[in-house]
């Protein structure tokens, strides 16, 4: 599995599989915003077929956010989101950033536990984060003079 930097051309896979990740989903013309605006965006590929994105970004100038991660359902559990999220850790720790927030929906416990197994802490639940009503858990991880969790 080889994780790389998105390239425009992987801009509908990335939009399918956003789409078959979550029921709110992102437009593909919001994803290639982001892209121009130059957020960190990096896809997992597996024998040349992307299967996973992240997208992240500074948000504040000590606090990295996590904007989106997702993996094709068909290649869960391949390890190709854990290595998505530590890539994107990796770099925002490179930065020298005290923190790196995330949204989770409430409903997501899976997410939640993926998360906590990198050392993210929920900080709150800020209730109808999302236009169906649902509420996010906020999460955090302080990071600590360049050192990667896990």
């Amino acid at each position: 599995m080889l994780v790389r930097k998105f390239e425009p051309n992987d801009l509908k896979r990335v939009y399918e599989i956003e789409s078959m990740s979550f029921n709110q989903s992102y437009g593909i013309k919001m994803f290639q915003q982001l892209y121009e605006m130059g957020v960190g965006f990096l896809v997992a590929e597996e024998d040349g077929y992307v299967i996973g994105y992240v997208l992240f970004w500074i948000k504040y100038e000590n606090y990295g956010h996590i904007i989106s991660i997702a993996v094709d359902k068909n290649y869960r559990r391949l390890k190709a989101g854990t290595k998505l999220l530590l890539r994107a850790i990796s770099v925002l720790s490179l930065l020298n950033l005290d923190t790196i927030y995330l949204e989770v929906n409430e409903n997501n416990t899976g997410a939640v536990e993926f998360y906590k197994t990198f050392n993210f802490k929920i900080d709150r639940v800020v209730p109808g984060y999302y236009e169906d009503g649902a509420g996010a858990i906020l999460m955090y991880l302080h990071l600590n003079a360049g050192k990667i969790p896990r």
